[in-house]
């Protein structure tokens, strides 16, 4: 049995504990006042409100204050899937077997291995089904409970999750057993591609790079995983992988858009609307600044 490891925690080290204590402690406070404290528990910096100049800054004044109606749409991975269907249609939307709250209701004979079964409004939590045993484990664990009560909006104040109802989903799940798959992450600022994120599986362990729309490495990473610093050949496929980022960024600000580029074809994986939780930190830290700039110019000025 697999599990999806899309680690919600960067490091078990005490500092971060410490840290994870401090936001519980801070959790009682109201939106702005929660968010600037764990700002600062993050970066060392209070985040300026009135004028942002960073990246990070922006994220925080977007889950206090823009609330299109869309954004719950988009974050919900199974709503999201009409939203996608309208504008690039079926071909990269990865099949749904099965959407509910309750895992003992599902008709396992009617589920088609492999499968993927992970929650509808969050990260970080799933089980790979390669066999019945994994579906034997599955539900021997029953995580529903706990999946269920996972909620973004209060975690790190993402507005757009307020408005998701906590469900769970089964997927397909895509490639074959033995490929390694590339997470391609792209950065739309209304459509606007600015960067694109690769996280690529070296020797088990995964690493992630930065290139340019234009294939060009670039001298940044998001401080997460381990850098992978080599050029990777510009995959099969890759002018279409712009083309649905372009067409699926408009009308949303800022969003990353994850695809996966299979043999079986590309699927897109999900819409992120705050990249870790509205948090990311960059290397180098000059890269907020420049992120901001595109925020400024195709967001607030549109």
């Amino acid at each position: 049995m697999d599990s999806i490891a899309a680690g919600t925690e960067k490091h078990a080290t005490i500092e971060h504990r410490v840290r994870r204590i401090f936001w519980r402690l801070i959790s009682i406070f109201p939106d702005k006042i929660y968010l600037t404290l764990k700002y600062f528990s993050i970066f060392g910096r209070f985040p300026n409100w009135k004028t942002p100049t960073r990246f990070s800054e922006y994220q925080q004044i977007r889950k206090l204050q823009d609330q299109n109606p869309l954004y719950a749409t988009v974050v919900d991975k199974a709503a999201a899937k009409d939203f996608i269907r309208e504008r690039i249609g079926d071909d990269c939307l990865i099949p749904t077997y099965w959407v509910g709250t309750d895992l003992s209701e599902v008709d396992w004979h009617s589920i088609p291995l492999p499968a993927v079964v992970k929650p509808t409004h969050a990260s970080g939590a799933g089980f790979f089904l390669w066999e019945k045993t994994d579906i034997d484990e599955l539900m021997r664990q029953s995580p529903e409970a706990e999946w269920l009560a996972s909620d973004h909006s209060r975690v790190n104040r993402e507005w757009a999750y307020s408005n998701v109802p906590p469900r769970i989903i089964i997927e397909k799940l895509i490639g074959e057993r033995d490929e390694i798959l590339s997470d391609y992450r792209f950065y739309s600022f209304n459509g606007n591609l600015v960067h694109i994120e690769v996280r690529s599986p070296l020797e088990g362990v995964m690493h992630e790079s930065v290139y340019s729309p234009d294939w060009e490495l670039l001298p940044i990473h998001m401080d997460y995983y381990p850098l992978l610093e080599k050029q990777l050949p510009r995959p099969d496929g890759y002018d279409k992988m712009l083309e649905i980022a372009r067409t699926l960024g408009p009308g949303l600000g800022f969003a990353r858009i994850d695809l996966y580029n299979t043999s079986q074809g590309i699927f897109v994986g999900e819409i992120t609307l705050y990249p870790s939780g509205g948090f990311e930190t960059f290397v180098p830290d000059s890269y907020d600044f420049q992120l901001a700039k595109y925020w400024k110019e195709f967001v607030v000025q549109q």
